[in-house]
Formats: C-alpha cells, structure tokens, sequence
C-alpha cells in the first residue's frame, strides 16, 4: 500500500509541474518528454517535418506528420503551444486562476 502511495504521488507532480510545450521551437527531446503518446521517433518526426515545411499554424496540422493522427492531437491538445507568447500568455492566465482561489 505504502509503495502504491508513493507511485501516485510521484505520478501526480510530474503531471502537476508538466507544462505545455512550443511545437515550432522545441527539440525533438522535449517535445518527446512533454507530450503523452508522443516518443522520441515522432518528435523527432515532428521536428523534420517543421523543418520542411516551417511552423505549424494550428495543432490540427501535427496530422500532417507521419504516424500522427487526429485522436492523438485531440489528446495532446492542451499541452501544444504554437508560440511563445502563448506561453507568455498561459502564464499570466495561470496567475490570475491562482489569485482568484
């Protein structure tokens, strides 16, 4: 039992201190780390593909990369940044959410 309860505490605050990850400048190391479902092969993947045909506009466009499909970029969503004054910006947001409680 106590085993069990040390697991999820260490799998809760790794979740807890994870943050969303900038697709268009991020290697492929982070991106693997940052994102479930996503391993090292298709951040890497990921990276060659922005390298040929630039900065993702939108999420929706890692279906253009190669063992990426729709329900993987639904699951990872939330944790895509697109540009670093989204983070800039989810920062801020996260603040203020933490002020109002």
């Amino acid at each position: 039992m106590k085993r069990l309860i040390v697991l999820c505490a260490a799998f809760f605050s790794f979740n807890a201190i994870a943050s969303p990850v900038n697709i268009n400048t991020a290697d492929a190391k982070t991106i693997g780390e940052a994102l479930s479902g996503i391993g090292l092969k298709k951040a890497e993947a990921i990276v060659k593909y922005r390298e040929a045909k630039g900065a993702f506009k939108t999420a929706d466009d890692l279906v253009n990369v190669d063992g990426i499909g729709a329900k993987t970029v639904e699951k990872i969503r939330n944790d895509i940044l697109l540009s670093d004054a989204a983070a800039a910006e989810q920062k801020t947001d996260k603040k203020v959410d933490e002020k109002a409680k």
